[in-house]
């Protein structure tokens, strides 16, 4: 079965509006792993505009399944997660000003430099994941920095598939995902996978390892409920 890693940024978001701790975001993370969640991610940004840098550390201490931190590795995340210490990072060449991640890495062109990170964090025991789009030249060159998974920037897909290109808009990803395996990477993924759409990219990727969903999720949760929610993606990603 594929991991479910939820992401609860908006979560911090809403707590953020109006400040305080409502929601309280360290028991959204306890009863999202309660009713079923295989993972907690967050991505912490500079700004600290949703998750702030304390949150990891919290998280750190009550998260039972595991935590992904996600991120670009600027000197001031690389410095947390080396101190969180979390199951997994996730490297994402967010600008600082970027809404949400908008681009995988070109791994061909920074092999040097995501090579240095991933070592850094390996030596430590923190299992290694880069963003990268569904292309085989960029798994190719997230094989040569020695990282352990990729997860495949899925919102080409998303777009794709809501204007009913299914077979077209998964096709990159079985490709990638096909060589990512022969490679020897770990095949994550996410970005704008829904109830509607994560269904079909489980089925038509092979190997999918973990997703990590968070805006869709709590949005569907405001109608369904949370519990319901992330019992219906787990459905999915049997």
């Amino acid at each position: 079965m594929t991991k479910l890693s939820v992401n609860i940024n908006k979560i911090a978001t809403l707590r953020n509006a109006r400040g305080g701790n409502m929601p309280d975001l360290l028991k959204a993370a306890k009863d999202i792993e309660s009713f079923g969640g295989q993972g907690i991610t967050i991505h912490p940004r500079p700004d600290e505009r949703h998750i702030k840098y304390q949150d990891a550390r919290d998280l750190k201490k009550i998260v039972t399944t595991e935590l992904n931190i996600e991120g670009n590795p600027v000197s001031q995340f690389i410095d947390l997660v080396l101190e969180v210490k979390p199951a997994q990072v996730t490297l994402v060449p967010d600008a600082v000003d970027a809404i949400t991640s908008n681009a995988g890495w070109d791994t061909v062109e920074h092999k040097n430099f995501l090579k240095d990170i991933i070592s850094t964090f390996k030596n430590e025991g923190i299992r290694t994941s880069i963003f990268v789009d569904p292309t085989v030249k960029m798994v190719e060159g997230a094989a040569e920095t020695g990282t352990d998974r990729i997860e495949l920037y899925t919102e080409s897909y998303a777009v794709a598939y809501g204007q009913n290109k299914h077979q077209e808009a998964v096709a990159p990803f079985t490709e990638a995902a096909i060589a990512a395996h022969a490679l020897g990477l770990g095949i994550n993924a996410g970005h704008d996978l829904s109830l509607d759409n994560t269904k079909y990219f489980k089925e038509n990727v092979p190997n999918l390892l973990e997703v990590s969903i968070g805006h869709a999720l709590i949005c569907e949760s405001l109608y369904l409920g949370l519990d319901n929610v992330v019992n219906m993606y787990l459905n999915r990603l049997k």
